[in-house]
């Protein structure tokens, strides 16, 4: 297992491309994008939990009820959500897609991102298909990506090599998000290409096992959006025995996704909304997964807790404050709380007290820009982590006129 350069095109089998079709007001950014396979793929989803949905997120689960899809068609700029005719500007979307790649509608997997509640016209779309599709090619993941980012700073790729069976095997995945990111969710949009041969149902409870202690485990803001999902194709190129029971080769898989989702949350988390610092929280010393869980995503989601790493403040208190209305059951008497950097680590807290530190040490410390949270409940075994990002001026900034 080793993470390679790549992107969603690294699987064999998997091209893309990304345009500027007059979606988005800023005609030099992309603004849709499509990854297509070039033989049928098993595909699995996962969607936001939010009862408010996005038009292509039903769409899109009424199209991989059967388990399979060949390509992928996302727009940004404009999130198709809460408009009369959503469902009909999602099918034809996938319509367009279709007919160019000469395949069945009901394979093309569709999602959007942007403004909600403001009508998205399929004439952009119509006019730039001819060029999507033309352009597709094993160099075009970076379009892709740059072609579903809206206020998200960097692009947000990363590609793996395992093996299974004696064959080679490659996954890749791309995501935006930014803000509108809270636990229990799916998140953001992420879609995942491997050539790696895995069934429909084992590709679903594959993701549906790792987005738990991922992508779910990740907070920017508090909020929860419409039309956040995860998708993965798997087509098979790799000619691996086919992965249909669990195994060790189901189990070489799993730390496959997995690898790709962490990397992915760690990049989504750190590119929050005026973000300027990743934050990891890890928890250990639980005496079960789920106390271990709540107490790291209790704390990450903590707009003080994110306020104060923004300040470069030790506020340890706002750890314990966090843990104390999460709802776990834990000792707070037993809780150490530490913080840690490239520039070293510094105890703050002993057994649910403060221990004298340097604040001049715990400054420097907290001025890196990833930031860890080390959390010990010193009560069992279990361990968890959760990501998230500092809390600054510049979010409220970003959303204050964001639909304007």
């Amino acid at each position: 297992m080793k993470i390679i350069e790549g992107d969603v095109c690294s699987a064999k089998g998997f091209t893309a491309n990304g345009i500027n079709c007059g979606i988005r007001k800023n005609k030099s950014k992309r603004d849709l994008s499509l990854v297509y396979s070039q033989v049928p793929a098993a595909a699995a989803a996962v969607y936001t939990t939010n009862l408010v949905k996005g038009a292509p997120l039903q769409v899109t689960k009424e199209h991989i009820a059967n388990g399979y899809a060949q390509a992928v068609i996302v727009n940004s700029g404009n999130a198709n959500t809460c408009n009369d005719n959503g469902i009909e500007i999602a099918e034809g979307m996938c319509q367009l897609a279709a007919d160019k790649l000469g395949i069945k509608p009901e394979d093309v997997v569709v999602g959007s991102t942007g403004v909600i509640g403001q009508k998205l016209s399929l004439d952009p779309i119509a006019a730039g298909i001819d060029e999507l599709v033309s352009g597709l090619s094993v160099e075009g993941g970076l379009f892709a990506e740059e072609g579903i980012m809206t206020t998200d700073t960097v692009p947000k790729q990363v590609a793996v090599e395992f093996e299974i069976g004696g064959k080679t095997c490659r996954m890749g995945g791309m995501a935006k998000g930014s803000g509108m990111i809270n636990p229990n969710m799916a998140t953001m949009l992420v879609f995942i290409t491997t050539d790696a041969a895995v069934s429909p149902e084992l590709l679903n409870k594959a993701l549906k096992n790792d987005i738990r202690n991922t992508f779910n485990m990740i907070s920017v803001d508090g909020d929860t959006s419409t039309n956040d999902m995860v998708v993965v194709l798997a087509n098979g190129l790799a000619e691996n025995p086919i992965i249909d029971s669990e195994g060790d080769d189901f189990a070489v898989f799993m730390e496959a996704l997995n690898t790709v989702n962490v990397y992915l949350c760690r990049m989504i988390a750190g590119d929050g909304e005026g973000a300027t610092k990743l934050l990891e929280c890890q928890v250990s010393g639980s005496k079960d997964l789920d106390t271990a869980k709540t107490v790291a995503k209790s704390v990450i989601s903590s707009s003080l807790l994110k306020a104060a790493m923004f300040g470069e403040d030790a506020n340890w208190g706002r750890v314990l404050c966090a843990i104390g209305y999460s709802g776990a059951d834990v000792d707070v008497n037993k809780i150490d709380v530490a913080f840690q950097s490239n520039a070293g680590e510094i105890l703050v807290c002993k057994n649910g007290a403060g221990v004298d530190f340097s604040e001049e040490k715990a400054k420097e410390i907290l001025s890196e820009k990833e930031i860890d949270i080390i959390i010990g409940l010193n009560d069992g075994e279990c361990e968890a982590k959760a990501w998230g990002c500092d809390l600054t001026y510049d979010y409220v900034k970003i959303n204050g006129d964001y639909r304007t």
